[in-house]
Formats: structure tokens, C-alpha cells, sequence
């Protein structure tokens, strides 16, 4: 991300757009998929987004201007939501995004991993300012159990419970997903203490439990990224169900 004077704009760097989401928040959606993320999933099915300075540069205004345009798809229930990559790694960039689109009253939405929160003042500054700009959080939980959460993602994961924590204190509306890969992220305890956590969250409006799938394997191959899950299957509908009623789904989602 650069700020362009010239401009008296902020730039991002953008992987790509999708102009009829269904799946991405209420509604349709227009979503926008940003670059650049720190974690490294070992099922990611998009790791083209983790260099940051890969993708197309835009000016907030020139992109909320082309998804302005697509607004008759969204009628009333729908929106813009912004994606990644990891967009908190552009807060800036969003943060101004996000203000032309309430400018106009549209309904915005980040799905984020949360990785990048953190409890210092100066982030925390920035990070208040983007959620006074959005109206849904979409979380997504890889794995409940610190040291699982590391191995599968190359990082730890306090600080997205403490994320969560915040948007909870501070009103804000959430969904919670959580990828299901069998023999990796369904573990019995480990779902029962996400749970108990997300239980005790007071802004939690719906949680999701998403079948893992091998859909990004050609992906890496062609970045050259060894693939560990070679062996991985999509959970059956009844280990989708099992999970779903471990998380207690029914409470949030009915």
C-alpha cells in the first residue's frame, strides 16, 4: 500500500472483484478480494493472495466508483464486502473505502482471520475508526487450540480470540466460520472449547461450519508450493452435522 499525493489518495493492491457474492454477508454482495496475507493455511485456497504487492493498485475512490455501480443488484439487504488475502493488512486502504460506502448508506462487511489485531494504541486507533465504517465482521476461526492454530497456520491465535473479544465489548456484529477438515480442524474438545467461547460472545449472529475442499490444490502446484493435505478429504454430510452440533450452530443461526 503507498499513498499517492498527487492523488490525495490512498492505493491498495487488489487480487480481484466478484460482483454477484451470495455467500460473502447478507444479501448480495460485491466483493472485493485484496492482497497480501501473513498466514500460511496448509488448505488455503487462495495462496496467489499472500504477497502482498501482487495484484491491480487502485485508488479507494476510483474502485468504490466501479462497485457503486453494480448497487441495483443489492437492493436493500445487500452490500459490499471486502476480502482477502487478509484485508486488515490495508486497514488504511479499507478504512477510506468503507467511508465512501457509507457516504452512500451501503451495507459493508470484512471477512478477515484476524490475524493482524493487536492491543497497542496507535493500531487500535485505526482499527476503531474502520469498525465505526463496518457493519459485519465475518471471523473466520481456523482452529481453536493455540499451539494447533500454529502449526496450521504458521502463527498463534490470542490474539484473534482477543479480537473477537473486542467486537463483542464494542457491539460489533459477527460471523463466526470455521473450516472442517477431517482428522485436522475437528477435533472434539478443541470444538466444544470454541463453543464455550463464542457462547460467552454477546454479538454473534450466525456461525458456519464450511466443508473443507482441494479445490486450490492446482493453485499451489503452480506457484511451486508443496501441498500437505494431499490426503485430506471433504467431511461427509454427518461429520458436517456432528461439528454443527458440537459448535451449537442452531443458537445463532435460527
Amino acid at each position: 500500500m503507498a499513498y499517492d499525493y498527487e492523488q490525495n489518495s490512498i492505493k491498495g493492491n487488489v487480487h480481484s472483484l466478484e460482483s454477484f457474492g451470495l455467500v460473502d454477508g447478507p444479501g448480495v454482495r460485491y466483493v472485493v478480494f485484496l492482497q497480501g496475507c501473513a498466514l500460511r493455511c496448509k488448505y488455503c485456497h487462495n495462496p496467489e493472495t499472500w504477497a502482498a504487492d501482487n495484484g491491480s493498485q487502485w485508488t479507494a475512490q476510483k474502485l468504490f466508483d466501479k462497485v457503486y455501480r453494480f448497487k441495483n443488484y443489492w437492493k436493500d439487504n445487500g452490500g459490499i464486502t471486502v476480502s482477502g488475502g487478509e484485508p486488515l493488512l490495508q486497514i488504511d486502504f479499507v478504512t477510506e473505502f468503507f467511508r465512501l460506502a457509507k457516504a452512500k448508506k451501503v451495507n459493508t462487511a470484512i471477512d478477515t482471520a484476524g490475524q493482524p489485531f493487536r492491543n497497542d494504541e496507535k493500531w487500535l486507533e485505526k482499527f476503531k475508526k474502520l469498525m465505526d465504517l463496518t457493519d459485519l465482521v465475518i471471523l473466520d476461526f481456523k482452529e481453536w487450540d493455540n499451539e494447533k492454530h500454529r502449526s496450521l497456520t504458521g502463527m498463534g491465535n490470542d490474539n484473534i480470540k482477543a479480537m473477537a473479544q473486542w467486537l463483542s465489548d464494542n457491539g460489533k456484529d459477527m460471523w463466526i466460520r470455521h473450516v472442517l477438515v477431517p482428522g485436522l480442524t475437528d477435533g472434539e474438545d478443541d470444538l466444544k472449547s470454541m463453543s464455550e467461547f463464542i457462547s460467552t460472545l454477546k454479538t454473534v449472529k450466525k456461525v458456519e461450519v464450511l466443508p473443507y475442499h482441494a479445490f486450490g490444490v492446482p493453485k499451489w502446484e503452480k506457484l511451486g508450493i508443496p501441498y500437505e493435505l494431499t490426503d485430506s478429504v471433504s467431511p461427509t454430510d454427518e461429520e458436517k452435522k456432528r461439528a454443527e452440533e458440537l459448535l451449537n450452530v442452531n443458537a445463532y443461526n435460527g
